[in-house]
């Protein structure tokens, strides 16, 4: 059965554009066909999957609001397809506060998709609005990346909320596939806050090996590119590469 991943954590700047980009790229090279769908209306991951999001004319915005809107996908991306967003996708939000079911539109889109796609990959925005909502309600998984900082790991409470709510109200069958340290730096902060990730989290999911802080996800993002192609021999490529099979064997 097709996967649709959520990638989400309510924190901004915990790496989730650069986990949906290079997870979904490492999936590719699997020989998975793969999807990536941007509902961030900062449309980092249109713009590191290299398209100019205000030069759109058509993106996720438009399937979302319209009552039986088509997905506009961008195919031939580094091996993966692309349902990308721009700036509309904020106000979106709001035109959404009168539609009847907004929790399914986004579900709802994907649904015409998801037969020709082994895994589709969405990148949430940072927060718990509507946008979260729409992907958690549309996904099978939800797979979550969180920094290796004290600030980062208090906010897992209303994260992991968040997802029971869901669960309970929206979207039954909705299973965590797992948790990303990012950012990991080696520092006694960072071995502390793994440990303690890995005690509160792994009996409820999978807590994998931490993605280290690199400036090479940077360079690679404004290079466009997953890291594999931008550095093909550096070492964090080898957890991304785990991440992949693990949600493989979800």
């Amino acid at each position: 059965m097709p996967k649709v991943i959520a990638i989400f954590n309510q924190a901004g700047g915990v790496c989730k554009t650069t986990v949906t980009m290079n997870l979904g790229y490492h999936l590719a090279l699997r020989g998975h066909r793969v999807l990536l769908v941007d509902v961030d209306p900062q449309a980092s991951l249109t713009t590191f999957m290299g398209l100019e999001p205000h030069e759109l004319e058509e993106t996720i915005t438009d399937a979302i609001l319209q009552e039986e809107g088509k997905l506009p996908i961008q195919a031939d991306l580094h091996k993966m397809s692309l349902a990308p967003a721009n700036i509309t996708l904020s106000a979106a939000e709001l035109q959404l506060a009168s539609v009847m079911a907004r929790e399914l539109r986004l579900k709802e889109a994907l649904e015409p998709e998801v037969a020709n796609y082994d895994f589709i990959l969405i990148d949430c925005p940072p927060s718990l609005g509507v946008l979260s909502i729409l992907a958690l309600t549309a996904s099978t998984h939800v797979l979550i990346p969180i920094q290796t900082h004290f600030k980062a790991f208090k906010g897992t409470e209303l994260l992991l909320d968040t997802i029971k709510k869901v669960r309970k109200h929206l979207n039954r069958e909705l299973a965590i596939a797992g948790v990303v340290p990012t950012i990991y730096n080696n520092a006694s902060q960072d071995k502390a806050i793994l440990e303690a990730l890995k005690e509160q989290l792994s009996p409820l999911a999978p807590v994998f090996s931490p993605i280290p802080r690199a400036t090479a996800y940077a360079d690679a993002a404004m290079a466009r590119q997953p890291l594999a192609v931008y550095a093909p021999k550096h070492p964090s490529l080898k957890v991304l590469d785990e991440i992949a099979q693990a949600m493989e064997e979800q």
